[in-house]
């Protein structure tokens, strides 16, 4: 009897390894949300009861759970938002079969190769499985290698084009393979161009941004980012051939001296001139940022966005005058 292949939507990265290698179709459920309409997502939310003074990410996941055609949905209950856990039990209780992953807080190999093995067993797939479908998606990883060094190293493809394709990368768009192809595709358009030469080499920190214009307008004003921070972290650029290793050295579940290690040394690799830090609304990564402004001596624009859409004037104003003072 061949086994039902299922939709799993999970909330923020997690072993997507384990799910290909059950053969079953990984959801991420964030990319959903902000490619199917999110501010009528978020409204559904709302009329369900969510307060508005709650993060739009959150809210925009839960109306998706339950637009996305799921059969089961993973929390990741520690090493992302608090929120999680509530999420999880609105959408058990209408209905939806709910489970939960944990990064361990003590970063320890040992905790973490545990909470894999319960993920497999959950899944009903063997180790040996999963490694050879870890071994099939790192050279798709290595292909997305290339295109973060054709950003940083060779100004031929965009920041904006860069946090699609590694963004993405969290579920490969439910099929690695046709991912795959059109990767592809891409890199071999992108190897043909002539380069760009911005004035001003920016690094961008944080969560994905929920405007939906923000590299568009960094690149009106003649400069580029050349680094995404966590989008690079949800691909797994920094590959590992022991999973649990890599998914430890996955910096955005940790505290966020991880994260200072990491964007310290990329900074310094790609020439990054100046930092966007951008912080959701109602999120505590909010005082991660105290941190990363004490730690990183370059110059440093916080940002904050609440709902999606384009940027704002104050926004826009904010960037304009960030760029001419540090180009």
């Amino acid at each position: 009897m061949t086994k039902k292949r299922k939709r799993i939507g999970f909330t923020t990265t997690l072993p997507v390894e384990v799910i290909l290698a059950a053969g079953h179709i990984p959801v991420d459920l964030n990319n959903y949300f902000i490619n199917n309409q999110p501010l009528a997502l978020i409204a559904e939310a709302e009329k369900d009861g969510f307060p508005r003074s709650v993060c739009s990410w959150i809210k925009g996941i839960y109306a998706a759970a339950r637009k996305a055609n799921l059969d089961e949905l993973i929390g990741v209950t520690q090493g992302d938002c608090s929120n999680t856990h509530s999420l999880m039990s609105m959408l058990k209780d209408q209905g939806v079969a709910v489970s939960g992953f944990a990064f361990p807080i003590n970063r320890e190999y040992n905790t973490l190769e545990n909470e894999i093995a319960l993920f497999e067993e959950r899944f009903e797939t063997d180790h040996s499985e999963v490694i050879k479908t870890k071994q099939r998606l790192d050279l798709i990883r290595q292909k997305l290698i290339q295109l973060d060094e054709l950003t940083w190293k060779h100004n031929l493809v965009t920041g904006a084009e860069n946090h699609y394709w590694l963004v993405s990368a969290s579920d490969f768009g439910g099929n690695p393979d046709m991912f795959e192809e059109k990767l592809d595709n891409f890199i071999s358009e992108a190897a043909s161009r002539n380069p760009y030469k911005p004035k001003l080499r920016l690094g961008y920190l944080g969560v994905p941004p929920i405007f939906s214009n923000l590299y568009e307008v960094v690149c009106s004003l003649e400069a580029e980012v050349v680094f995404n921070e966590i989008q690079r972290q949800f691909a797994m650029l920094t590959q590992n051939t022991d999973i649990v290793i890599q998914y430890l050295d996955y910096t955005y579940p940790y505290s966020v001296f991880e994260r200072l290690e990491d964007i310290k040394t990329e900074v310094q690799k790609r020439n990054v001139v100046a930092l966007i830090s951008y912080n959701q609304a109602f999120c505590h990564r909010q005082i991660d940022n105290i941190l990363l402004r004490k730690y990183l001596q370059i110059p440093f624009l916080t940002l904050e966005g609440d709902q999606p859409g384009e940027i704002d004037s104050r926004t826009l104003l904010r960037l304009e005058s960030f760029v001419e003072v540090h180009s």
